[in-house]
């Protein structure tokens, strides 16, 4: 049985950031975990980022960070990258394709997340 769970955290990056000039850097650690019976790998990324405005960039990708990482049943693995948008909200969602030893290729989805300025939301 495929079962990837991934988990989210998100930072403001205020020395990178320059609101006056519409922009708005934020870091994610993502924690990818098996928690099914089969081993897998990470194949591809793919990314929707939307900022408040409604404008969307679409990120499509081998691997994160320059791994596709395997994973065993019971295996994690973390890393952090960064997105930079033009307001000082917005979200995250996407998915990353994954295969299983088999060959098979399957769908791993990534919760819509909030990227927010401390403060700005309440």
């Amino acid at each position: 049985m495929h079962k990837i769970e991934v988990g989210v955290e998100t930072s403001y990056i205020d020395e990178q950031s320059d609101p006056g000039a519409d922009r708005y850097v934020f870091a994610y650690t993502i924690t990818i975990s098996n928690a099914g019976n089969i081993p897998a790998k990470l194949l591809n990324r793919h990314w929707l980022i939307t900022d408040a405005n409604g404008k969307t960039q679409e990120v499509r990708g081998e691997g994160v960070v320059g791994e596709q990482p395997y994973l065993q049943p019971g295996e994690v693995f973390r890393y952090t990258s960064g997105t930079v948008i033009e307001t000082p909200v917005g979200t995250m969602e996407g998915e990353y394709e994954m295969v299983d030893d088999d060959g098979e290729s399957f769908m791993a989805p990534i919760d819509r997340f909030s990227l927010a300025v401390p403060r700005v939301l309440h």
